[in-house]
């Protein structure tokens, strides 16, 4: 389960560097190979192992393809799915669509989500902090029934 912020940068080829402590896990479970994609709901892309994203597939051929939002989403997460793998030094290449959509060029944030990772912008990520930390502490957490009982 991958879990952290790393700040990665992108070379001139729109590549990133797989964080180190990474690496290993990510060989043997998925064979370095992923698939990303954009977020639907963010300005950020989606890095999901190999192994994830086919339970990902699995989910999306449950949907319609007659219901509009259903298809929507379907087209918007398949028709930018990009197949990479990581090479000898742990690097991604990023296709150049994918940077323009989530508006990378040199600063990134790699930022684990238990079984994928999210792809930022740097300033974007940063923004997103403050929005976050901001939302949480303006939000009565004991009214929401899934979090009333959540502590750290």
């Amino acid at each position: 389960m991958f879990s952290g912020a790393s700040s990665v940068n992108l070379d001139s080829k729109g590549r990133i560097a797989m964080p180190t402590r990474y690496r290993e896990l990510l060989r043997v479970e998925s064979e370095g190979k992923f698939v990303i994609t954009v977020d639907i709901q963010s300005t950020c892309l989606l890095l999901y192992p190999i192994h994830e994203w086919h339970k990902i597939e699995a989910k999306l051929l449950l949907l319609s393809d007659t219901q509009q939002t259903e298809r929507a989403l379907k087209r918007l997460l398949l028709g930018h799915a990009h197949e990479c793998e990581m090479d000898g030094n742990g690097r991604l290449l990023l296709p150049q669509t994918l940077r323009k959509y989530a508006g990378l060029e040199k600063h990134a944030m790699l930022v684990g989500q238990l079984n994928k990772f999210e792809l930022w912008d740097e300033l974007a990520w940063q923004q997103l902090i403050d929005e976050s930390k901001q939302a949480i502490t303006n939000e009565n957490l004991a009214s929401s029934e899934r979090l009333s009982d959540f502590s750290l």
